[in-house]
């Protein structure tokens, strides 16, 4: 599992990122830890500083908040191959907002943010590499905002589907109305509407 983990997680950074150098490569493969972590689990709490960013090799977790009734409001759902991390929160080392929890068993590869900091320092592709993802980011939540301002509920469910057709059967009504912004109930209905078309 170790050795497979490394080996997806180097894939992914220089497909992502071609021009990264082969020290800085191995770098990131000396300091990076795996990890396995089973379903349910919480891997990066709410109102703590982040220690590591976390790249997902195997399995789903997502990104949530609580409300102020007490509410699990989704914001991203993670699968293989995915960044897990509060972004802003890590790089100026306040406290997430937010819980990430897993989802299905995953196989995780963690960076400590020192770990980073000094790569940064030392290899110069990985300044543009960190870049890269902070940019990846950003584009993922600006799509998420603006399918709220722009999109009724039905256009954001089928964009979903559209955009991650493979999360479809992974993931719960709950967690996926949640997510959506819209009632379990009237997520059934659209469901229903959009098969009988």
């Amino acid at each position: 599992m170790e050795e497979e983990s490394i080996e997806i997680f180097l894939t992914e950074v220089t497909q992502f990122f071609p021009d990264i150098e082969e020290e800085a490569l191995s770098y990131l493969k000396q300091n990076c830890i795996v990890d396995r972590v089973n379903n349910k689990c919480i891997i990066i709490p709410a109102n703590k500083i982040q220690s590591n960013i976390i790249f997902l090799t195997k399995g789903l977790a997502r990104g949530y908040y609580v409300d102020n009734k007490g509410d699990e409001i989704n914001i991203r759902f993670i699968n293989d191959r995915g960044w897990i991390t509060h972004y802003t929160a890590l790089i100026s080392q306040n406290p997430s907002k937010y819980y990430f929890q897993t989802l299905e068993e995953c196989h995780l590869i963690k960076l400590p943010y020192a770990v980073i900091l000094n790569g940064y320092e030392q290899y110069p592709s990985l300044q543009k590499f960190g870049r890269l993802i902070a940019e990846s980011v950003l584009k993922t939540q600006q799509n998420r905002i603006e399918s709220f301002q722009f999109l009724d509920a039905e256009k954001r469910y089928e964009k979903f589907i559209t955009n991650h057709p493979n999360l479809f059967n992974r993931i719960s009504l709950s967690h996926l109305s949640s997510y959506l912004g819209i009632k379990r109930q009237s997520l059934s209905r659209i469901r229903k509407k959009i098969v009988s078309k």
